[in-house]
């Protein structure tokens, strides 16, 4: 692969030795902007959230006609760990051709080699049609309540929606550019209180066990598969990830019983149907319940065609191979950006993201450096 003449492993270790633990920035953005503003873009920094709590955001864009290519990421990491680094987390060292650090694979290494490989087609093509953006987050590895839903909306309000986004997350998996990731099943919790009577369990015609109502409840929810899966997405599952009464006497029927459920979806469902299941089950049992369901995003499917064929052709110019469309693992940012364009999922090899001596080869991150100048390049051939 040709890598690109920009080297981004300066700005990686930059980044990197900003302690942005989610949702802190400590001067992540202000290093993204101080590598973009003489490229030629204009920068917002948004800031959302409680009053002393908010979180920090970016949007920068170059250009105001279309078509607009908006590249999107965070900069916030998860915590270190306390133990079994090599180096300092935040030192972005290298060694033996490796750079190691919290945030070197996820992903503050993958928009190091954006901006990069960014810099090398502005170079080459001054007077691109079109512009570029970039939607940079503090809030993703932690509730994304502040970050991409909000700097989204903002975007809507002031005409700034791009016709296309590309996530940089670290989506490769055993070579760089083996997996564009084209669409995320949906997400969603439920928490579930069954509540009956109180009793000796000696005497359980006196009570109401609510233990054996809910127990019924789940039989029902997991008796059957949600689905066999769709064109693009493997079966939908129905996970029990809870149960518990709270009753430290081993002959009390207890009050309450309550559980916890995860739900994957795929594009067959959407929360508020698989909600209604849930109610529908708990109905059927004659249940005395309460149920807090939260949903961390809707299923989504960018299909292929015209963004998804620029991405598979810059994919094979750079690696002399075809990527494998995919729409496995959790969620992503991509599922708010899905609301408004289409959008996919590409970036380095994510085998090392979120553990201890999180690390990524230097040769790696300019390779991706290239083969993002090629995804600019196909954008606005």
């Amino acid at each position: 692969m040709r890598n690109t003449p920009t080297d981004p492993l300066p700005l990686a270790q930059a980044l990197i030795r900003c302690r942005s633990v989610t949702p802190a920035d400590n001067g992540a953005l202000a290093v993204l902007e101080a590598a973009l503003r003489p490229l030629g873009f204009t920068c917002h920094r948004l800031r959302f959230g409680p009053e002393g709590q908010e979180v920090e955001n970016l949007f920068a864009r170059r250009g105001t006609e279309g078509p607009h290519f908006c590249y999107a990421g965070h900069t916030d990491v998860v915590p270190p760990g306390t133990a079994g680094w090599v180096d300092d987390p935040f030192a972005a060292a290298v060694r033996d051709g490796v750079l190691y650090g919290r945030g070197a694979c996820d992903m503050k290494g993958g928009i190091a080699a954006f901006v990069a490989g960014l810099g090398d087609f502005l170079a080459a093509n001054p007077s691109h049609p079109g512009s570029i953006s970039l939607l940079i987050t503090g809030d993703e590895e932690g509730p994304a309540l502040d970050g991409t839903a909000r700097v989204l909306d903002w975007m809507a309000a002031n005409g700034q929606i791009p016709d296309m986004a590309l996530v940089g997350e670290p989506t490769s998996r055993a070579a760089l550019g083996d997996i564009v990731k084209i669409g995320r099943r949906g997400s969603m919790t439920a928490w579930i209180t069954v509540f009956g009577t109180q009793g000796h369990s000696a005497y359980p015609q006196r009570a109401d066990n609510p233990v054996h109502r809910l127990l019924r409840v789940l039989g029902r929810l997991t008796a059957e598969p949600l689905d066999a899966g769709s064109a693009w997405f493997e079966p939908s599952t129905l996970q029990v990830t809870g149960f518990e009464t709270g009753n430290a006497a081993s002959n009390v029927i207890p009050a309450e019983a309550r559980a916890m459920l995860n739900i994957r979806f795929n594009d067959h469902h959407d929360s508020t149907g698989l909600t209604e299941r849930l109610h529908a089950a708990l109905r059927a049992e004659e249940a005395r319940y309460e149920m807090r369901v939260a949903v961390s995003g809707e299923s989504f499917l960018t299909s292929p065609g015209p963004f998804v064929d620029l991405l598979k052709r810059a994919v094979e110019r750079a690696t002399g191979a075809a990527p494998r469309l995919d729409t496995g693992g959790g969620t992503s940012d991509a599922r708010f950006i899905a609301r408004f364009c289409p959008v996919a999922e590409l970036g380095g090899l994510g085998s090392s993201l979120h553990q201890v001596n999180e690390s990524v080869p230097v040769a790696e991150l300019r390779d991706l450096a290239a083969l993002y100048r090629m995804v600019l390049e196909e954008a606005f051939a």
